[in-house]
């Protein structure tokens, strides 16, 4: 492992700092189309920022990993929660349900999920509603999908729809139609156009493959990490450091910073302060799921290929950049004005819903002893502490009102109603 180097032009001396991400992309990886767009680019503007990297490799319309591939499963190059069992969709379902009840019912909500996936997670929950038809059968509901990638908007389509998809051109959403189900579903291509209203949000591995700037303590203060052209290699990548203080740098690193490395996502950052606004103004509840940390890891930058790690510099547009949530940044954000819960443990959350339970019932249900394996498989997968029972997070933001109406605010020993799945509730 090599240093990454400060980015100086051919008048200056280089400098060094160390850090933990590859500096440069592993030998041998091939040149791919990204990889020639991305040479191309910074041979014309200079060296880009990380963000702007991972936003070109990820989401590009043209060679974008995400825009035309089925990434998910066992055949890709990562799995998810909703992948491996219904019962964690179904619980999810569950706790929406337990909110809409316990804001008094009301008449109509809309189901907003950013990123779905292949619409599993999404289906499991419409099956949850469909089940509690009755209890929602005064109850006005829609489904609003934000996906940027076609490849995935179609696959989406195919699981949480039979009747034909109405392409539209001239609207906020792009595709259109009715659910297995028979609610009405939307698409849209960002948050912004999603009608506002009462809402109940869902992130499931969404944050962590938004853009992220890198920000590297050194000598001469704090210098952001760019990516570069490697000059001994021009068919390589390398990380240097800037020369001095980028606007980003002035922007995000504040003075009481302890750590030598930080990473934050402004994207994200935005995403909650749209979702703290409309749950202020029209109530609801968001639900964010996530691997991450409470603003005490450094480099957690990375790349999946093939269910393996991946040199991230490496083969740009083959294979998945992801970066672990800093939660503590989400709940600064949504400060004043939601109350947010956790971030605590899928272990802990999945088990406070009741996961236990359920897994009984299935078992019990269970015609052979091939699915029963199955289900106690996947129950591991879900809740085991070294698996993603540990690795995984539930972080939400609920109206203040949720915990406090106006009545209580008088009583000197007042307790705030609980919300499903989390335990001690803190909000500020």
């Amino acid at each position: 492992m090599t240093d990454p180097m400060f980015y100086t032009g051919p008048s200056m001396t280089w400098g060094c700092q160390r850090f933990s991400s590859e500096n440069k992309a592993e030998e041998n990886s091939p040149v791919t189309p990204m990889l020639k767009h991305l040479r191309m680019k910074i041979k014309s503007t200079g060296p880009i920022t990380v963000a702007e990297y991972m936003r070109e490799v990820l989401t590009n319309p043209v060679m974008g990993y995400y825009m035309h591939r089925d990434m998910l499963g066992e055949k890709g190059d990562f799995v998810t929660s909703p992948e491996i069992s219904q019962i964690f969709g179904e619980l999810i379902g569950i706790w929406f349900v337990s909110e809409w009840m316990a804001t008094g019912k009301p008449r109509k909500f809309q189901l907003v999920e950013m990123g779905p996936g292949r619409g599993s997670l999404a289906g499991d929950i419409l099956r949850v509603l469909k089940q509690l038809s009755s209890l929602l059968s005064k109850c006005d509901i829609s489904v609003h999908l934000v996906e940027v990638s076609p490849k995935l908007s179609e696959i989406q389509a195919s699981t949480l729809t039979e009747e034909k998809i109405n392409l539209m051109d001239n609207s906020s959403f792009y595709m259109q139609g009715v659910t297995k189900t028979g609610l009405p579903i939307f698409w849209y291509r960002d948050l912004s156009d999603v009608p506002e209203g009462y809402s109940f949000y869902l992130a499931h591995e969404f944050l962590d493959a938004l853009p992220i700037h890198k920000f590297q303590k050194t000598e001469k203060g704090w210098r952001e990490l760019l990516v570069d052209i490697d000059p001994k290699a021009p068919d390589k990548l390398r990380f240097v450091l800037a020369p001095s203080a980028t606007p980003a740098t002035k922007a995000f690193i504040h003075g009481e910073e302890s750590r030598d490395h930080v990473e934050v996502c402004p994207d994200a950052g935005i995403i909650i302060q749209k979702l703290a606004h409309n749950i202020e103004k029209n109530g609801g509840a968001a639900l964010i799921v996530d691997y991450g940390h409470d603003g005490t890891k450094t480099d957690t930058f990375r790349g999946f290929c093939g269910h393996k790690l991946h040199d991230v510099l490496a083969a740009p547009g083959t294979a998945d950049l992801t970066a672990d949530v800093d939660f503590s940044y989400l709940h600064r954000i949504a400060q004043g004005r939601v109350a947010t819960l956790g971030p605590i443990k899928q272990h802990e959350f999945l088990q406070n819903m009741g996961i236990d339970i359920r897994l009984q019932v299935l078992l019990q249900n269970a015609s052979d002893e091939a699915t029963r394996h199955q289900l106690l498989q996947s129950y591991a997968m879900l809740m085991d502490l070294g698996k993603m029972g540990g690795r995984f997070n539930f972080f939400a933001l609920l109206p203040r009102t949720r915990f406090l109406a106006s009545d209580e605010l008088m009583k000197p020993n007042h307790s705030p109603s609980r919300v499903a799945g989390f335990g001690e509730l803190t909000w500020k």
